[in-house]
This record gives C-alpha cells, structure tokens and sequence, in this order.
C-alpha cells in the first residue's frame, strides 16, 4: 500500500492507492461542473461542502422512505387510499428503486458524518456548524414515512388504549378492534407498555388531536422526538464541558451520527427524550439548580421507566466536588441523604403524573413483566429461550423457566448498578450512569440495536476515549444504519421481500466498502483499525510459529 495524506496532515496507507487516486482525480474533474459543486468540490474547510452532501443524503432517505417505509393500512389513514402512493408501493421495480434510494442516502449520510468528524477534529468546523448540520440533516426525515419500526404505531395504539379507559399496563393492544391495521408490530401485541404515565398521557393526547389519523399521529410523535434531539443538543456539550471533553467532539460522535438521527427522527422513537432528561438532569444539576435536575430525570422516567436506574449516580452528582478541590470523597452518610432527598423528589413527581393519568405506579409491575419477546440481538433473550427449550424436554413449563432467567439477569442488573453506586465516586457519576444503562440494555432479554443510542451520549460527555475505540464505533454505527433499514423494509405482500432485501443490501455494503477502503476522503479514517487487527494476526501467527516451532511439529526443515 502506497503512501498519501490524512486531513490532518499524517502521512498514512490506504488499500487500493492507484484506484483512490483515480476516483480522486475524477471528483476533482466532476465538482468542477456547477451542479456538482457544492457536493464534491470545495476545499477542505468548507463545511458547506459537507452540509450539502448531508442534506442529499437525507432527502434521498426521505424520498426511499416513501417507497418502503412504515405505512398504516387503516380506513383512516390518508396514505392508504392514495392512488399514486399505491401504484408506487404496489410496482416491483419502484420499490426495489425505492429500497436502492434508502441504502444510497443512509451510507451517503455515513460520509457526510466522517467527514463533518475530519472537519471538526483539524478545528475547522465549530459547534455552530455541528447544530446546523444536525437540524440540516434531520429536517427532510420529517416528512419521511418511518423506518427501522413500527413503534410509533404502537405509540399510538396504546394512547388509543388509555383514551378508551382501559389500563395499557393491564391491557394489550391486540384487545383493539383494526390494532394490526394501524400499523402496530405484532411482536408486542401482547405484552404490557413499557412507557411511563407522562408518555401514554401524550399518546393519548395525540390519538385524540388526531382523531386517529396515523400520518398526523406520526407527525405529532415526531414532533416530540425532535424536540428530544434538541434537548440532547443543548445538553451534551454543557455536560462535555463540565468533564474537560471538546463539546464539538462529543456532539458529533453521538448526535450528528446518522445511527442517532435516522434511528431517532426517521424512526420516530421516545428515547430522545428519555436520553435529554437524563442529561438534562446532570446539566443543571452541575449548575446548582438540583431539584430542577432531579425533576428532569423524574419525567425521564415518566417517559421511559428504565431510567430509574440513574436516580443513584444523579444523587452522586449532588455531591460532585469543585474540580481541584482536597476535599474527601463524600461518605455513606451524605451519599444516602442524597439518595433519599433524590428519591423523595422523584418520586413526588412520578406520583403527580400516575395521579392525573391514573395509571400510578403500574409501570412498576409493567417493568418486571417486561420481556416476553426475545431478540437475536440479545444474547440474555436467546439464552433464556435455550435454556427453557432444554427444560421443556423433562416437562417442565419453557415460558416460565426462560422467565425464570430473564429475572435473574434483572437482578442482575439491579445488583451491578447498587454496586457501582456505590463504588464510582461523585466526579464520575455520569460514567456511573452510562454502565449501569448499559447492564439494564445488554442483559435484557430484548436489545434493540438503537439501545446503544441511550449510552454514547453519557459516554462521550465523560470522557474522549482512544483512537482505536472511536474508529470502532463509526464501523459499529455505519453497519447498524445500513442492517437495521434493510431489515425492516417494508413491502407489499405480494412482493418477495429478500430479492428486495438482497438488492439495497449488496449496494449500501458496497458503498460501506468504498468508504473504508477507497475512498480518498475517508479510507484514511480507518487505517489505524486496519492496522492493529493486521498487526494482531501477525503477532498471533508469530506466536503459533515460535510454538510450533519449539515442539518440532512446524517450519521448514533445517538446511544441510
């Protein structure tokens, strides 16, 4: 591999250095042309350049969403009966287009992302330019039908649910009559809401608005969502701040990445809001305005119970001590009347949202009955279904021993998190936060890939970690947009979904290849992965060789 330059200046290898050479010399050439300009040329501390190749690549999202998008099929959805929509919808070619369309814009978007990050790293885009890029680039997913899930339908079956005066923590939304019609995944038809009083309140308040209209649903629910990435995007830096952590660093990582907004604005999910009130929390609570901050994470929690794992490590931010103070790490005694003084106030404010929805607490029992549904994703869910399988063999109940050993990951859970309250001191209470929300997410027996969206934040505000773990993290975010999109195309019955599949596939990992192994702009990203995993499978070999060797059992054999 031949030698070039990195955007900063570092002298490095890429794999196929005559073909990026060529690829590009013919940019060079194409953004000479007007119409290719603002989306190839520019030099490299333009970041109009990569604002324009941002926003293309979300109106190619929005546009391919239209063609395998979510869609409800209820008599009052306005899309199902319109007749262009349909034909569209209905045609092979245009959604195998459509599909074509999705994975172009999502990896199109992957290298708008990158390349923001090489800006920002040489200094050349501030944190003025990343808000403007996040707003950019979500605005045309607003219009977008919804993708990765179907979870904003079930957002609004269960506002249905509490509207009709039926319990969404007692009842399932398979008990309403055209549920599957609507739009809602039959996966969690049956199982009880696992959102907070506040959350169904707003559920239910928008079925109403509505009149149980899908799209005008969606629309309002995504409202909402936006409203989540807002408050995460004043927050992250602030908190970045608070920890020594470029603000322009850790709002790129986390929320201009495309994983985050495609998953969050085109998909329509709460846990934008679930994740801006925990930061939220943190934020002013670090600016002394604690029973706001405590509050915050209280409708956190109204929004999404799983949250209440943070109420420790927020009492923990209570104590934090000025940065370079002597002071001792605060007792037992102060950390308890942290937590209880947290307790109390959170729990005021839960009480309020249970009192005027009437649900109360019902999200408690909700909680510990959660997870009858398992993920290939998560390694707790398959386990428990193996487990009881096995189990099934000597008569015993298989639904209640893999139950069985959801429940004891939960404890699990739960014991991890007390421990490290105890253990991580105050000036870490965020970090404390980010690894008890990853026991909560990776040892439960459903994990959606999006799960990882709650922990990033909290991660980057901490601390900026090495090298090697950030280019692991842009592989890990870029392969999750493309296989979560096209695993959730959605089609028509009648059309074969896996050549569908198959076709957007094959194009996305092409152009996933192109951008870590081609790439002029972006292959350099990667060579220090490249590298370490070459350098690990050499160091290996070496080592079986020398192993080998000193058995007599390998190598040539000794010259004469």
């Amino acid at each position: 591999m031949a030698p070039t330059l990195s955007p900063e200046g570092r002298s490095v290898q890429v794999p196929f250095p005559s073909l990026t050479g060529h690829l590009d010399r013919l940019r060079s050439r194409l953004s000479r042309l007007p119409v290719l300009r603002r989306v190839l040329g520019g030099p490299e501390a333009d970041v109009h350049v990569v604002l324009a190749q941002g926003l293309l690549a979300s109106i190619l999202i929005m546009v391919g969403s239209w063609g395998v998008g979510m869609l409800a099929t209820s008599q009052d959805s306005l899309f199902a009966r319109a007749a262009v929509l349909n034909m569209l919808r209905a045609d092979p070619a245009v959604v195998v287009a459509a599909s074509v369309l999705l994975a172009l814009g999502l990896m199109l978007l992957c290298r708008a992302w990158l390349r923001l990050g090489q800006r920002t790293m040489s200094g050349s885009a501030d944190l003025t330019v990343i808000r403007r890029a996040v707003l950019s680039w979500s605005a045309p997913m607003m219009l977008a039908f919804p993708i990765y899930s179907r979870d904003v339908y079930s957002y609004l079956a269960q506002g249905r649910l509490l509207h009709q005066g039926l319990n969404p923590y007692e009842n399932w939304v398979s008990q309403l009559p055209g549920w599957y019609a609507e739009g809602s995944d039959s996966l969690w038809s049956e199982s009880p809401s696992p959102y907070g009083p506040l959350f169904l309140m707003i559920a239910r308040a928008t079925y109403f608005a509505t009149g149980g209209v899908p799209e005008v649903g969606v629309m309002v629910l995504r409202l909402f969502a936006a409203a989540g990435v807002l408050v995460c995007l004043y927050a992250v830096p602030r908190l970045a701040r608070d920890h020594g952590v470029s603000p322009s660093w850790a709002t790129w990582i986390c929320i201009a990445n495309p994983f985050f907004l495609v998953a969050m604005v085109g998909g329509v999910h709460n846990d934008t809001v679930m994740i801006g009130g925990t930061l939220l929390a943190f934020v002013l609570i670090y600016r002394n305005r604690r029973v706001l901050g405590i509050v915050a994470v209280g409708l956190a929690i109204a929004i999404k119970p799983i949250v209440v794992l943070a109420l420790p490590f927020v009492g923990l931010a209570l104590l934090r001590r000025p940065a370079q103070s002597d002071l001792p790490e605060p007792g037992l005694g102060r950390k308890f009347r942290a937590w209880i003084g947290v307790g109390l106030v959170a729990g005021l404010t839960l009480a309020a949202f249970g009192a005027v929805s009437g649900l109360w607490f019902g999200w408690i029992s909700a909680m510990a009955t959660a997870g009858t549904a398992a993920f290939p994703y998560a390694p707790v869910g398959v386990l428990g279904l193996f487990v009881g399988w096995v189990a099934s063999w000597f008569g015993a109940d298989s639904t209640l021993v893999a139950g069985v050993v959801y429940s004891a990951f939960r404890v699990l859970s739960i014991a991890l998190t007390v421990w490290w309250a105890f253990r991580i001191r105050a000036s870490d209470a965020v970090l404390g936060c980010a690894l008890a929300l990853s026991a909560a997410a990776l040892l439960a027996p459903v994990i959606q890939p999006w799960y990882l969206l709650w922990l990033v934040p909290l991660f980057a505000a901490h601390r900026r970690y090495g090298d090697l773990l950030g280019i692991a993290w842009y592989v890990v975010s870029m392969v999750l947009v493309l296989l979560v999109a096209i695993e959730q195309l959605s089609v028509a019955q009648w059309i074969e979904p896996l050549p569908v599949q198959i076709t957007a596939g094959l194009v996305g990992v092409l152009y996933l290849a192109y951008i870590m192994l081609v790439d002029p702009k972006t292959a350099t990203l990667f060579v220090p992965l490249r590298a370490s995993i070459v350098d690990r499978w050499t160091q290996r070999g070496v080592r079986a060789g020398s192993t080998a060797s000193g058995r007599g059992e390998a190598g040539p054999p000794p010259r004469e």
